[in-house]
């Protein structure tokens, strides 16, 4: 059976012929379909969320894998959690069949090297905790089933993001996304709307997850590390709008707790001093959603 993303798209047969806006029209009309497509899979993505959560509390990390375009959407979703929720370098990881050169050269040959898949999770010492992520546009791709059947070997949780609702992750993965955005503008183009469809369910899996871990306070990052004066000022602006205070305030305050958002807003508002907010914050198990403080 052909892979849907690999049939040709009877809306795009005359890309070729256009003007250039006809043609970014012709791409942006197919790309306004993914969301669509993503809706479809809410249930399935909650879920994975929910299994994602239960591992990372039980001390499990969360490793994205793939080959070319998907592997390095994971590994780009992978790099930006620790400066967004503050969390360790660690805990969410993203492998990329070919290492680091596969993500600034073409080495799609690795794709099909299962055995690549199983030294790469043993080189993180993979263990039962994890929760395995593979992502593969068709599904079918030997080192990500590989992959999930390798974490499977071990207990590990595993989940798939496909475009290909016969992909072979479908029926491997304990739980499997499966995005059907159609065929691409230009077919077998999977970095396009497979790809814009992978970034979003990625999006969705980091987020929906550092919320449910207490990493957010109503929609603000509460979790940022002052590492420059930009991220400073971040820090600053997050604990003004959470509190209502001054800058003032804010900046005597942060000064006192070394620029820690959540005993910032914690010490503002329920009116403790540093040690106080520290023993509310280990109360509490480092949560400080709204309705608690």
């Amino acid at each position: 059976m052909q892979k849907i993303t690999e049939k040709r798209n009877p809306n795009t047969l005359d890309i070729d012929t256009l003007t250039t806006k006809d043609i970014i029209l012709k791409i942006n009309n197919e790309d306004e379909k993914v969301a669509l497509a993503v809706k479809k899979e809410e249930e399935s993505i909650a879920n994975a969320v929910d299994c994602i959560v239960e591992g990372l509390k039980n001390g499990g990390r969360l490793i994205y894998i793939g080959s070319g375009t998907s592997g390095r959407l994971g590994v780009l979703d992978a790099v930006e959690c620790p400066p967004t929720f503050g969390i360790d370098d660690n805990l969410v990881q993203g492998i990329i069949s070919g290492g680091k050169d596969a993500l600034s050269m073409p080495l799609e040959e690795t794709e099909d090297d299962g055995d690549l898949a199983i030294k790469d999770l043993s080189n993180i010492n993979l263990s039962k905790d994890d929760i395995v992520v593979a992502i593969s546009a068709s599904g079918n791709t030997p080192y990500a089933v590989k992959a999930v059947e390798y974490a499977n070997d071990l207990g590990c949780k595993t989940i798939s993001i496909i475009c290909n609702k016969n992909g072979k992750l479908q029926t491997i993965a304990d739980i499997c996304i499966a995005v059907d955005v159609g065929p691409e503008v230009i077919m077998g183009s999977t970095r396009m709307k497979a790809g814009t469809a992978q970034k979003m369910v990625l999006n969705m899996l980091s987020t929906a997850s550092m919320v449910k871990l207490g990493k957010v306070y109503s929609n603000l990052m509460i979790d940022v590390k002052p590492i420059n004066n930009k991220l400073k000022k971040r820090i600053e602006k997050i604990v003004q709008i959470a509190t209502g205070v001054s800058n003032k305030t804010v900046k005597r305050v942060l000064d006192k707790c070394n620029y820690d958002a959540r005993l910032g807003i914690i010490m503002i508002k329920k009116d403790l001093n540093l040690e106080e907010a520290e023993a509310f914050l280990e109360e509490n198990n480092g949560c400080i959603t709204r309705d608690l403080v």
